[in-house]
């Protein structure tokens, strides 16, 4: 049975133009598998092809391979998950999703996108690091993204930032991209330093990863961003983002946050958060 948070992706789906034959997971000799590391072989035309799941460029090269995979196969739910939150936080607040301008961070091949523009918001910028993902956008998506900028947020070019600037985004959203090292801290906050203040934050990132003791540095970040003022925690909720390929629930915390601050200068620069005591 169809249900609504299955709406988008599945109507895009369907309209796919997909050569794929089949997708088989592991067998059972290799499950619990780390998440970074988990894989599935393809058939497409006749042919099988083993491809790792954090293998982007590849995924996106095949049309219906990702929303197939982790979106049909592996139930993920995180782009509606997060972008209804933050839908919900807004309207709580007197504020509606369609004066939203959004920098859509780790934007893929659209996921978030597609679900943003369901809410209303018609001003969306996509920025990821891989050209593959900008292909697959236009390919699968085409018109949803106003600017898709392959670009590299630890180390901006000037000329991508000033555009980037002229947009006068409001709203940040990355959706499954942090804590794998896909986006480092500092890419996360020099997107956070482009949004304007006020302005809205939605991000989500699995629970482990926000526990002390994690070493990607994104605890520390959101920490340090809130004592300082820069964001406040507006909502939190803990959610089934899929399952891994053994079937076990992998569990992801949704927050979405208000900028209040404008971000300081050391945490676009590079320098880690301090570690608080």
């Amino acid at each position: 049975m169809t249900t609504t948070e299955e709406t988008v992706w599945k109507e895009r789906l369907s309209a796919m133009d997909t050569s794929i034959e089949a997708i088989q997971l592991p067998g059972k000799s290799e499950d619990r598998l780390a998440q970074d590391e988990e894989w599935c072989v393809v058939t497409v035309e006749g042919s099988e092809k083993r491809i790792r799941f954090h293998d982007y460029a590849a995924i996106y090269e095949i049309p219906g391979l990702y929303e197939g995979l982790f979106y049909d196969r592996l139930e993920c739910i995180s782009p509606y998950r997060v972008t209804r939150l933050l839908a919900e936080v807004m309207r709580e607040r007197g504020q509606s999703p369609e004066d939203l301008r959004v920098l859509d961070l780790g934007a893929g091949n659209g996921m978030v996108g597609d679900e943003l523009q369901s809410l209303g918001v018609k001003t969306i910028v996509g920025v990821d690091i891989i050209p593959e993902a900008r292909a697959a956008a236009r390919r699968d998506r085409e018109g949803i993204y106003q600017a898709y900028f392959v670009t590299d947020m630890t180390d901006l070019p000037k000329d991508d930032a000033q555009r980037l600037v002229s947009k006068e985004l409001n709203c940040l959203t990355t959706v499954a991209t942090l804590g794998f090292g896909d986006i480092p801290p500092k890419a996360f906050s020099t997107a956070l330093s482009l949004i304007a203040t006020p302005g809205w934050l939605a991000f989500n990132i699995k629970e482990d990863f926000l526990q002390e003791r994690e070493d990607s540095g994104f605890a520390r970040m959101v920490r340090e961003l809130s004592r300082l003022g820069v964001i406040r925690i507006e909502a939190y909720r803990r959610y089934r983002h899929r399952l891994a390929i053994d079937g076990r629930p992998l569990y992801y915390v949704a927050m979405i946050a208000s900028k209040r601050k404008e971000v300081p200068l050391r945490l676009t620069e590079g320098a880690d958060p301090p570690r608080l005591q």
